[in-house]
């Protein structure tokens, strides 16, 4: 019989524990095909921190380090400086990346620091029982804004990628999802991308990734996939956001 799909080299025989229609294992699925397509599952060095993003060193096949919550960017500079030829990503969700650990990702990019960040934006606090994020869009409802996100109260949800490209030491970002094929497609292309350029020593490189939470949504997998491409892409649009290499080709 004629295989059509075989599973990564990059991910362990570990069953998953993810939420049905969660978007997590499916960015776990490309980011170990990317890393055995560059030839780095023996080295590349992973950090996670506290939330769902926190079992991500059970799935791996590379060598991941668990970090307190928010310091991801300040392991993963420690480790990049001291194994400088090695690629290392920071797999972080928004609670974790955009709230407690706001100001250690911004001074990594700021200082250009060369390892890759994934970032999971599901616009809630999954692990935690899905209270309201920094990127909980307005009138989103969460069990700490059950009437919805009001912005004279929390303030507007916050563009992670956006904001980032401001600084001089992020050479690369990029905003994808993977709610279909074709999407799925473009997020592993900018998820390789990242890591060639990290490898090239370009610079501080992000990948963010709209994902759907269909459990803390209080959805089912094809709403929360389509909630997400009729809402959170219209706030948090896709595509490119900055490729300095790109730019003086």
């Amino acid at each position: 019989m004629m295989n059509v799909y075989v599973k990564s080299k990059g991910l362990q025989d570990t069953e998953m524990h993810y939420c049905p229609g969660c978007a997590h294992g499916i960015v776990h699925k490309l980011i170990a095909e990317v890393l055995e397509e560059l030839d780095e599952l023996d080295t590349a060095i992973g950090v996670c921190p506290v939330g769902c993003a926190v079992f991500a060193g059970n799935y791996f096949y590379s060598d991941v380090i668990e970090a307190a919550h928010g310091r991801a960017p300040a392991v993963a500079t420690g480790v990049k400086r001291t194994h400088p030829d090695q690629p290392v990503f920071t797999y972080q969700g928004d609670g974790d990346l955009a709230s407690i650990g706001a100001g250690e990702i911004v001074h990594a990019a700021m200082r250009g620091e060369k390892f890759t960040t994934i970032f999971i934006n599901n616009a809630i606090y999954g692990m935690t029982g899905g209270q309201m994020a920094p990127t909980t869009l307005i009138g989103q409802k969460t069990t700490t804004s059950p009437l919805g996100r009001s912005p004279e109260s929390a303030g507007m949800p916050i563009r992670m990628a956006e904001m980032l490209s401001t600084l001089d030491g992020l050479v690369f970002a990029e905003r994808v999802c993977v709610t279909d094929i074709p999407n799925l497609n473009k997020a592993k292309k900018a998820i390789k991308r990242a890591f060639e350029l990290q490898m090239a020593g370009a610079g501080f490189t992000f990948v963010e990734v709209l994902a759907a939470c269909p459990t803390n949504w209080g959805m089912t997998v094809p709403e929360a996939n389509q909630w997400l491409k009729e809402n959170m892409a219209t706030y948090y649009p896709l595509g490119n956001i900055k490729d300095v290499a790109g730019e003086e080709a």
